[in-house]
């Protein structure tokens, strides 16, 4: 039972991103050169419903009397923003409809998606209401390309979870005072909670902390969490913006979990810790799920968090380890363990100087690091792994094609002899082995050879600098604008 109907036709999410690129530089493209008419049927060209997308965009335009592309795609996003509440209303009916367990909480993922995605229209319409106004930030581009593909990709999620049901039947984020933050020693910093399971602090697990931190709140949160085994799941909503988990060291500080796709979970809600609200920063802890290889799905960190940050981080688990679902996220020196697709989501996600580890699959499977998801050309996601060490104990590939656009790049980075030569593999026969973008660049070591990778269409040996610098901190994820008053190191380029 999916929500098909509440959510793939009114959900106008596709037209968004590459109208974006033709509307956003009013100088480049005039009412001359592109009649209104003609704007709003570019918009709604892969819509399913046009006559319903050309309608509803006319109804927001009748109000406006300044006609110009900008105003097109305002227009646009405040349909959308509509249809997204609508479809929350919608698919809250399907309550009474389903028939599992798991049907239910895939119910409940959607919800919660669309809610995400209800925010993220909201953040691009006053990026749009800056644009209008004049500001000449040169960062708007990029946020808009962002929000907007992370709410693309909540509809696909939310989609997937009803497909793992029949499958299974059968910024201006970070004060400069930031800064001192990830070099200090928790000892010697301001903390506005401690969290301690021999009741020496103000909490006994983080749930309880992060419960009574302020919402919404625009300075950074600092949480202590002592040494100790916390066993507990936290899912951090969207309201709880600008926390930062501080522990005890990697191995010290520890939050484990055990929920799996066999239990009836979906993918999305088996996360150990998960986390939604804006400019997380997450240092010294350990995330782990303990569910068994049969157990398939297990993630331990789940992260929808823009512009958020993992210093000196560890994510433990099997199959699925880290979802990097959705938005912006960096991973600075954190070590990352599984066996299949263990760096998986639509994120835009970049790891450097991090250690990724394999670990024992289950017999006849084969180890993958990652499963990109992005499903739209226009989408600008991917996984960057730069400077980093793939540290495998077993037969591994660097990664496969979850979805039909997935990119992934790997950059300057230690491949050690069990990295096959090969170096990718299929999802299934030849599934976007065209539509693809993978690449490698100036990687080192005994499995980072070439003269043996796969040939496909969609795969590239970079070998210019040019291509390769599109896929760095500064551009791939805009890290200059938002980085640096985290404290934490970072190249924002290519490393020699």
């Amino acid at each position: 039972m999916a929500p098909n109907m509440a959510l793939t036709s009114p959900l106008f999410l596709l037209f968004l991103l590459p109208s974006l690129q033709a509307f956003s530089n009013e100088t480049s493209l005039s009412i001359g050169d592109l009649t209104i008419e003609k704007m709003i049927l570019q918009a709604c060209s892969n819509i399913e419903n046009q006559a319903s997308c050309i309608s509803n965009i006319h109804n927001e335009l009748e109000s406006t009397s300044d006609l110009n592309p900008t105003s097109i795609l305002t227009a646009t996003i405040k349909a959308t923003l509509k249809e997204a509440k609508d479809a929350i209303q919608m698919i809250t009916k399907f309550n009474t409809l389903s028939v599992s367990y798991r049907e239910q909480l895939a119910i409940e993922d959607c919800k919660e998606l669309l809610d995400f995605s209800v925010s993220e229209l909201a953040w691009s319409l006053t990026e749009m209401k800056k644009i209008r106004a004049g500001d000449k930030n040169v960062h708007y581009e990029g946020n808009l390309k962002t929000w907007l593909s992370a709410a693309l990709s909540n509809q696909d999620t939310c989609l997937e979870g009803f497909e793992e049901s029949e499958d299974m039947d059968l910024p201006n984020w970070i004060t400069d005072g930031d800064q001192e933050l990830l070099n200090a020693s928790p000892l010697r910093m301001h903390v506005d909670a401690i969290v301690a399971l021999d009741g020496t602090g103000n909490y006994q697990t983080i749930t309880e902390a992060i419960s009574e931190a302020p919402s919404y709140s625009n300075r950074r949160y600092i949480i202590y969490v002592k040494k100790g085994v916390y066993r507990e799941n936290i899912d951090m909503k969207r309201k709880k913006t600008n926390i930062m988990l501080v522990g005890d060291g990697i191995g010290e500080t520890v939050v484990t979990g055990n929920r799996n796709f066999m239990q009836g979970w979906t993918t999305f809600r088996t996360a150990t810790v998960a986390v939604s609200g804006k400019g997380f920063i997450a240092r010294d802890m350990t995330f782990r799920n303990t569910a068994k290889p049969e157990n398939h799905q297990a993630v331990a960190l789940r992260v929808d968090s823009d512009q958020s940050a993992f210093f000196r981080c560890s994510m433990e688990s099997h199959q699925d380890t880290l979802y990097a679902h959705s938005l912006r996220q960096f991973y600075r020196e954190c070590d990352i363990y599984g066996t299949i697709d263990f760096i998986f989501g639509n994120g835009a996600a970049f790891v450097q100087n991090c250690k990724i580890f394999t670990r024992v699959p289950l017999p006849l499977q084969k180890v993958t690091i990652t499963a990109q998801g992005r499903k739209n050309p226009h989408q600008s996601t991917g996984f960057v792994i730069q400077d980093s060490y793939i540290l495998a104990s077993q037969p591994t590939y660097l990664g496969r094609p979850w979805k039909q656009f997935s990119r992934t790049v790997f950059i300057n980075t230690y491949m050690n002899a069990l990295v096959q030569p090969r170096g990718w593999l299929e999802w299934y026969g030849d599934f976007a082995l065209g539509t693809l973008w993978y690449g490698e660049y100036k990687n080192y070591g005994p499995g980072a050879s070439l003269s043996n990778r796969i040939k496909w269409p969609g795969y590239h040996i970079i070998n210019d600098v040019s291509t390769a610098t599109f896929f760095t901190v500064d551009r791939f994820i805009d890290g200059r604008s938002w980085l640096p008053a985290t404290g934490i190191k970072f190249t924002a380029g290519l490393s020699n």
